[in-house]
């Protein structure tokens, strides 16, 4: 469809534009001199007939050179009415070459950042969706004198009132993330301090979980961002105590040495399958509903997981699911957080 492209395996412009004037040149003489010398033509004859075969040699030559451009901007006109899909072919191995070969990275990201976006809306609509038409119909019951402003009415709207909160909150922080535009701000940290705080406020909103704390040493110091570091322990109690059942215990162990910082934070919930043990850590994931469900199910907006990963991450660190069980993911779910040190 591009046509042919001889010069694809030169590796430069410039000699790219050599061969096709040494070419041009080349076969008008050529022609020149067969006209005149061979053939005996006159020269008003023999001159049009080179100058034509030497644009023509030219036009095959230059077509090929210039088919990359052409079809780059083909996609990025394409790319402008919101197709993504479009490719150039990158065969040539010189600076247009390169520049297509970059042209299709840069298409290949938009495309991964426009369904990204599309399935955020959806998920964020269908997100919202839920506690909004639950609030309308407590409050329509309310108005309407269906239902009396009783504690267990009252209750209902609150929850998903917090609900909504914790999502724009999330979505806020998730802006932050695209945007690059969130600092760390790391320096020492009574570690113990900054645990009992997030089980404090784990224990308020989920009361009907016990929740273990143990720090080794007690008087531990990490070097790390308070907020950053509150935020990760706050996620992962949040998930835990939304997959424990009545009574289980949650447990947050903790310990500082010279690698740095070793987090652990473990629920007696249903766990989580094998299949799904990577793929939490992404937006919106819910699981694949085989085996366990330990990870942004019932009740959260699944962007808990994703933001604790980007706050490890900005530490430097990493976040796993530990394999304890191995296939069988109904033992609990155990997340562990490595942070590295200070520097010496």
């Amino acid at each position: 469809m591009s046509g042919p492209r001889p010069l694809d395996r030169l590796r430069s412009i410039k000699i790219k534009l050599g061969v096709l004037v040494f070419a041009s040149v080349s076969v008008s003489s050529l022609v020149l001199w067969f006209g005149l010398v061979k053939l005996g033509w006159l020269p008003r004859y023999t001159l049009p007939i080179a100058v034509l075969v030497a644009l023509a040699v030219t036009q095959v030559l230059a077509h090929g050179m210039t088919s990359p451009l052409r079809s780059m901007t083909a996609a990025a006109a394409a790319m402008a009415r919101g197709d993504y899909s479009r490719r150039v072919r990158a065969t040539s191995r010189d600076e247009v070459g390169e520049l297509a070969r970059a042209f299709n990275r840069m298409a290949a990201d938009l495309e991964a950042t426009d369904v990204q976006r599309r399935e955020l809306i959806a998920n964020v609509s269908h997100e919202l969706r839920t506690p909004i038409a639950t609030l309308q119909a407590v409050l329509e019951n309310l108005v309407d004198g269906v239902a009396q402003p009783e504690p267990r009415t009252l209750q209902a709207a609150l929850d998903q009132t917090e609900r909504l909160g914790r999502l724009v909150r999330e979505l806020l922080d998730l802006s932050r993330i695209d945007a690059g535009t969130e600092p760390l701000s790391r320096h020492d940290v009574a570690l113990t301090g900054v645990l009992e705080a997030a089980v404090s406020e784990a224990t308020m909103t989920s009361p009907t979980v016990h929740f273990a704390l143990e720090v080794a040493p007690p008087d531990a110091v990490a070097w790390v961002d308070p907020a950053r570091l509150h935020q990760v322990v706050a996620n992962l109690l949040d998930n835990a105590a939304r997959h424990s059942p009545a009574g289980g215990t949650v447990r947050v162990w903790a310990s500082v040495g010279a690698a740095g910082l070793h987090l652990e934070v473990s629920d007696e919930g249903p766990g989580i399958a094998p299949v799904d043990r990577e793929r939490v850590f992404e937006r919106f994931y819910r699981g694949s509903g085989t085996a366990g469900s330990s990870a942004d199910g019932t009740g959260g907006t699944g962007l808990g997981l994703a933001i604790t990963r980007w706050a490890v991450s900005l530490h430097g660190g990493r976040v796993t699911v530990a394999d304890d069980a191995g296939a069988d993911a109904a033992a609990g779910c155990r997340f562990v957080i490595d942070l590295p040190g200070r520097a010496t």
